[in-house]
């Protein structure tokens, strides 16, 4: 090679590796311009940031300024930029076969059919995009995209599908440690909550939320757990603490420069709060302010909601021209950006302001709009249902076939999922006769069993009746006949008759039932412990204070008295027992008692049972209840005893 080849090879690997150099440079300026901007006017400057990644032949570099402006379009429903970013994406997957950037381009896919609200294409797309993410293992692609499935079917009012996304995420980004994402996870699922009216679940999960929010200290991110703290205890109608959430939010450093946006929703929010606790002075100004905000910020698609708010307002105040013509605002809004829940509540409103054939006309387009909006959620879920039947499919698949096979195939499957569907939707029919009968068998089963308690407390009723009368007549009439063979010194045949009088008057204590109306089973069970309990002969209770007994028929509390009466006599009459231990536990369909001593037990296949027991068992058996008694010599005696609590 000469001179002045080589002086020229030089001059040109310099000039490249300069005008490269040059082009970083203004990447970076122009990035760093965006960040300081707020909203749409990001996107001129993000476009020139791809224009010299490009020109730097940097693979890396046009990745993540493509990306940039892709996520950027979407927040600013820019659906050209966004397209333009998606198309870079995928000429960058053609040149290197990168799996990521394939994922990139499918997700990218899924936020283009969400601005144009094809809902089910963008959840089909999410689902591609997360199966790829699942082959190369990238855990906070597959949590981020998770997050957007649970959002995207938390909006089409898919609640179960919503939850159990955003719990799949969880497993994904808690491994990784990602707290920015596990932030908008938790936020996501105490939305999800208190749409299903769990609002103790939806404050855990919020609270967990502003626990990660403090440790990525993301502005944006508290303002938003803030708002829906406030509107979970507005929803709750509890005005005074909503109040105290939103103006946390309101007095947040810079806000209305910063979150022009997030102050606008947190006053709106305070205005409704302290409208509903008729501080009615500054609420019309309040509003008023919201919506010019929301205007300038092109916001269409939360006018309506202002609007809609401003109209209530005018609407209380019996001033019904102007809240027509705030609804027939709210109105256009609502259809111009769909939001099909303020266009319910426009059209509502308006069937109730007006009158005659207009108001008709505004009811039959609520009733037609809501019946559509109904059948739509339905079909949606449906899809979603589908969508992840065939992803979930398609992802086991190892080979990808031929162009000319994946027609075929393609019709083969959709056959079998239309076959899938009906045997689902017949499989569906029969669980649910299913259900029925079990349901009906059940409820069969529970008045049976409220007739039988009736018939126990009848016997119990009749057993009252007799063992007063034995206590009252009969003892009192064989009291008295002894006092008179003891006058006539019939010494003997007056013993005899005192032992008589014994068994009547023990009889009637046998046949006496309790009663809870004035003291409680609490109190009685105590009471009985008491009564027993002596420093030989000690007494354990668990289980009694935890439940709440006054819900438990008398029935049932009865035998559980009778029965721990009758245990305790035992145990310390014949088991010679110096403890006792008593266990009461309340589940979903039973109470269970345990009765636990140390005494001298005894073989149960040679003893019989006493006419204690005996009772006890036809008691127990009364109300389909089952007892067992476990004892061995020398090794104390166990007895539980299981009631179903209604059938």
């Amino acid at each position: 090679m000469n001179k002045i080849s080589f002086f020229f090879l030089l001059f040109l690997i310099t000039s490249i590796s300069f005008s490269q150099s040059k082009d970083v440079d203004s990447v970076s300026y122009y990035l760093k311009k965006a960040d300081k901007i707020y909203g749409s006017k990001k996107l001129p400057l993000l476009k020139k940031a791809v224009f010299f990644a490009d020109k730097s032949n940097l693979d890396s570099l046009i990745k993540d300024t493509n990306i940039k402006l892709g996520v950027e379009s979407f927040y600013n429903k820019a659906l050209e930029n966004l397209k333009f970013s998606n198309k870079n994406i995928t000429k960058l997957y053609i040149k290197n076969k990168d799996s990521s950037l394939l994922a990139k381009k499918l997700h990218f896919k899924a936020l283009e059919n969400k601005i144009l609200l094809n809902i089910d294409s963008a959840y089909f797309y999410y689902y591609q995009s997360i199966n790829i993410s699942k082959k190369i293992k990238d855990s906070l692609a597959i949590g981020r995209r998770l997050l957007s499935v649970g959002f995207l079917q938390k909006d089409a009012q898919d609640y179960l599908g919503s939850e159990i996304s955003f719990i799949e995420a969880l497993k994904y980004l808690d491994p990784i440690k990602s707290n920015m994402y596990l932030e908008r996870v938790y936020n996501g699922l105490g939305l999800v909550s208190e749409e299903i009216n769990q609002p103790k679940e939806a404050l855990k999960y919020y609270k967990k939320s502003l626990k990660y929010n403090t440790i990525n200290k993301n502005n944006l991110g508290y303002l938003y757990i803030i708002n829906n703290l406030g509107l979970l205890y507005q929803n709750q109608k509890d005005y005074k603490k909503s109040i105290l959430y939103f103006k946390k939010g309101l007095f947040q450093d810079s806000i209305k420069k910063k979150y022009f946006s997030q102050y606008a929703m947190l006053l709106e929010n305070l205005a409704f709060s302290n409208y509903k606790l008729n501080k009615k002075d500054s609420v019309l100004h309040q509003y008023s302010h919201v919506l010019n905000i929301r205007k300038k910020l092109k916001e269409f698609g939360k006018l309506s909601a202002t609007l809609i708010n401003i109209s209530n307002y005018y609407k209380d105040l019996k001033q019904n021209k102007k809240a027509i013509f705030y609804s027939d605002e709210a109105l256009k809004y609502a259809k111009q950006t769909h939001n099909n829940k303020k266009w319910l509540e426009a059209l509502e409103n308006l069937s109730q302001l007006t009158k005659g054939e207009k108001s008709k006309q505004y009811l039959r387009e609520y009733i037609t709009l809501n019946d559509s909006l109904f059948q739509k959620e339905r079909q949606l879920k449906n899809q979603f249902a589908k969508i992840r039947y065939e992803t979930d499919k398609k992802e086991k698949e190892n080979t990808v076939l031929k162009t000319d096979n994946e027609k075929k195939q393609a019709e083969i499957a959709y056959e079998k999922q239309q076959k899938l569907i009906g045997w689902l939707v017949a499989a569906s029919g029969i669980s649910l006769f299913v259900l029925s009968i079990m349901f009906f068998v059940q409820r069969r089963r529970k008045l049976l069993f409220q007739a039988q308690l009736q018939r126990v407390q009848a016997r119990e009723h009749e057993r009252q009746q007799i063992a007063k009368s034995l206590h009252d007549e009969v003892a009192g009439d064989l009291r008295l006949l002894h006092q008179k063979l003891e006058k006539s010194n019939l010494l003997e045949e007056a013993q005899k008759l005192d032992t008589v009088k014994d068994n009547v008057r023990n009889l009637s204590h046998q046949l006496s039932s309790v009663s809870f109306d004035k003291v409680s089973f609490k109190d009685q069970i105590i009471n009985l412990v008491s009564d027993y309990f002596e420093l030989d002969f000690r007494i354990t209770v668990t289980g009694l204070q935890e439940y709440e007994w006054q819900t438990i028929n008398d029935a049932i509390k009865r035998l559980l008295y009778l029965s721990t009466r009758e245990s305790i006599q035992n145990s310390k009459k014949y088991a010679e027992a110096s403890k006792l231990t008593i266990d009461f536990t309340l589940e979903k369909k039973y109470v269970h008692l345990n009765i636990t001593d140390n005494g001298i037990g005894f073989d149960t296949n040679i003893s019989k049972k006493g006419i204690g027991l005996q009772n006890l068992q036809e008691r127990v058996e009364e109300l389909n209840g089952t007892l067992q008694i476990d004892s061995e010599v020398g090794n104390g005696t166990k007895t539980n005893i299981q009631i179903p609590l209604n059938a």
